[in-house]
């Protein structure tokens, strides 16, 4: 299955560079900001694209070997259009919103799912 194509322009076109308002950022994503604008960070996207590029591959090649992929969106522009996807692609999705640990410590999150059923 061939990739999608994407260029700058179309990332651009997208807002794919709009960051996280400057006092919200998670240092260690420092070396991906381009610069700041209206206290806003401005992601590097001559950095983006091939990193972008290999999580396609990735995505490709795990779904190509049976995998699953989970299709997360939880702001509300993308929640319909992330079901949308997974849906097409017989996945799992996310979007609503998201739970701390969910994938990191599954044994409490699951825990406290069970215990909210039987209330």
């Amino acid at each position: 299955m061939a990739l999608p194509e994407f260029s700058m322009r179309s990332l651009l076109e997208s807002g794919a560079h709009f960051g996280h308002q400057t006092h919200r950022w998670n240092p260690k994503m420092d070396r991906y900001i381009f610069g700041s604008r209206s206290n806003i960070h401005i992601i590097d996207l001559s950095q983006t694209i091939p990193l972008l590029h290999q999580a396609l591959v990735a995505v490709r090649d795990v779904a190509a070997k049976g995998g699953r992929v989970l299709f997360v969106g939880t702001k509300r522009q993308a929640a319909d259009p992330v079901a949308e996807a997974a849906k097409r692609c017989a996945q799992y999705y996310m979007n609503n919103r998201w739970l701390g640990g969910t994938l990191t410590n599954w044994r409490t999150v699951s825990g406290s799912i069970a215990r909210l059923r039987e209330l």
